[in-house]
């Protein structure tokens, strides 16, 4: 939170920094995940193997490379996590599919088909690196100008339940539904 909103400066820029750069590798120059990988790799292997060898020409102790492993424990609890999540995807994927509400199926709809125009404009990189950004921007902004965005989203908030209404009103009232079951009393 502390970086979003940008209370250490440094860390903020650099984070942002980083992910130009990257954005800029990927994007603008077209190099590959798969390329930097192996590019990074190699130049650490070559940098330790270097130093590791100089050791033994300026007659000093080698460099001592710690042993890594990867614990088990923080592997399962994020694979349960993760597993957790998707099937709550797919909970809210099948209630919304299953026809009940359709105010949301409508939401639902509208928010991918607007995703998919936008992702038609630029790739996923480009459109993760808009969104880091975002992320980034829009909170510290906030806090700055709460008092004047308040205001203006709560009149857009009113205006977009009023045009709801009118499409209620107009397009959805009409559609056909099947009878409604009406619930039993004990």
């Amino acid at each position: 939170a502390d970086t979003f909103l940008w209370r250490n400066k440094k860390i903020s820029a650099g984070v942002l920094g980083v992910a130009t750069v990257i954005w800029v590798l990927f994007e603008l120059l077209e190099y590959h995940l798969l390329t930097l990988v192996c590019h990074v790799l190699i130049f650490a292997l070559v940098i330790l193997f270097l130093w590791s060898n100089a050791y033994a020409f300026i007659n000093k102790s080698p460099l001592c490379i710690p042993e890594v492993h990867i614990p088990k424990d923080p592997v399962i609890e994020f694979a349960e996590a993760l597993r957790f999540e998707t099937n709550l995807a797919f909970t809210v994927f099948r209630d919304i599919a299953s026809g009940r509400d359709l105010k949301k199926f409508l939401y639902v709809i509208a928010g991918l088909w607007i995703l998919s125009i936008v992702g038609s404009w630029c790739s996923f990189v480009t459109l993760f690196y808009i969104v880091f950004v975002l992320l980034h921007t829009v909170p510290v902004l906030y806090e700055k100008y709460e008092d004047k965005v308040d205001p203006f989203a709560e009149k857009a908030m009113h205006e977009i339940k009023k045009q709801y209404a009118v499409f209620n009103a107009n397009v959805l009232s009409k559609i056909p539904r099947g009878p409604s079951k009406e619930k039993k009393k004990d």
